[in-house]
């Protein structure tokens, strides 16, 4: 059985930071993209992040380009999300995600990450 468990979420300041982890079982890590998507309040769910399957490469949405980083683990099969500069806008429930199977394309989509975890609540207010 495949289980994505998100850990990290919590409350920030504007500017201020958090690390998201993700703890993956029940299938091959390292040969599945893995990535992040969010859920924002009162809007829908936004792909924010992915990485190839030896973590080389990184992807993101403009929304969250340069201020979070993606990261992996294969050894430990997690899957990891830094956010800086953290925004009200970054408000949203964040999902670790299983994406496409030995894939080397270079963009994503909601719909590549279909397999996801419970969730981990981020919200950023002062």
């Amino acid at each position: 059985e495949v289980t994505l468990v998100e850990s990290g979420g919590g409350l920030a300041q504007p500017g201020g930071s958090l690390t998201l982890s993700c703890k993956a079982s029940g299938f091959r890590f390292d040969d599945y993209v893995m990535g992040w998507i969010r859920q924002l309040p009162e809007e829908g769910q936004e792909w924010i992040s992915a990485t190839n399957l030896n973590g080389a490469k990184r992807f993101y949405a403009d929304s969250v380009k340069d201020r979070f980083t993606i990261w992996r683990d294969n050894n430990k099969s997690e899957l990891y999300l830094r956010m800086n500069n953290l925004k009200p806008e970054d408000t949203a429930v964040y999902y670790c995600a299983k994406g496409p199977w030995m894939s080397a394309r270079s963009s994503w989509s909601l719909a590549d990450f279909s397999v996801r975890g419970q969730g981990t609540q981020v919200t950023v207010s002062s």
